[in-house]
């Protein structure tokens, strides 16, 4: 049997623990920012990947008629958000998975798709490498995402707070933008929807099948 990781067993440990209360946990977010998801969301087609699919609060938002396989590195977010996946009108799949170490062949999917998730990740450029091989050239990614700030004050606060939240939540500081650039993606719309801490990002794959390098991707 293949060892699993220390910090894939810490990570999954920390999102079982919080499954109990994670509707609870994030009821504010959902309520501010549910226009902003359904908006980014609503541009899912073709085959679909879900990342971090948590309790399955998020399935509201998809286009109906879709096949979408829905992971999390949790097993008790996974049970919890199987009733929210019966109800979806289409084919939605779960699955328990490390989004660094995804179970699917390359270029398997038209969009993948992250809500709150790469604050999260540990080692997060691996994890986008790894939605990169898995996504069609040309297929898309589309993110919601809490991230560090570029306004100097807010982003020391972040730094501040991180090492005490990323106990039992996500990481706040995180350069999420540079990551998705830093794994190849090119991205097309980068859109604040909360100051500058919380935005949508959207991009793609390359489509001509030239994958850039890590020494042609811009420093943040």
């Amino acid at each position: 049997m293949m060892d699993v990781p220390r910090e894939s067993v810490l990570c999954q440990s920390k999102w079982d623990r919080a499954s109990g209360n994670y509707d609870w946990m994030t009821w504010g977010d959902e309520r501010r920012f549910a226009a902003a998801k359904a908006d980014l969301l609503a541009r899912m087609t073709g085959r679909c990947l879900m990342v971090a699919a948590g309790t399955g609060n998020d399935f509201r938002y998809f286009p109906p008629d879709l096949t979408v396989t829905a992971i999390d590195i949790s097993p008790r977010m996974i049970e919890i958000a199987r009733s929210r996946a019966a109800a979806y009108p289409g084919r939605l799949d779960l699955q328990v998975m490390d989004v660094r170490a995804l179970e699917y062949s390359d270029a398997t999917f038209d969009t993948i798709a992250s809500v709150s998730t790469f604050c999260s990740v540990p080692d997060p450029v691996r994890g986008l490498r790894e939605l990169r091989r898995c996504l069609k050239p040309g297929g898309a990614l589309i993110m919601f995402e809490h991230v560090r700030s570029r306004l100097g004050p807010i982003a020391i606060l972040q730094d501040l707070m991180t090492p005490l939240v990323r106990r039992w939540g996500p990481d706040m500081n995180r350069d999420t933008v540079a990551n998705v650039l830093r794994a190849g993606f090119e991205i097309e719309v980068e859109q604040n929807v909360y100051v500058d801490v919380v935005k949508t990002i959207q991009a793609r794959r390359p489509a001509d099948g030239v994958e850039r390098r890590d020494d042609q991707i811009p420093n943040a």
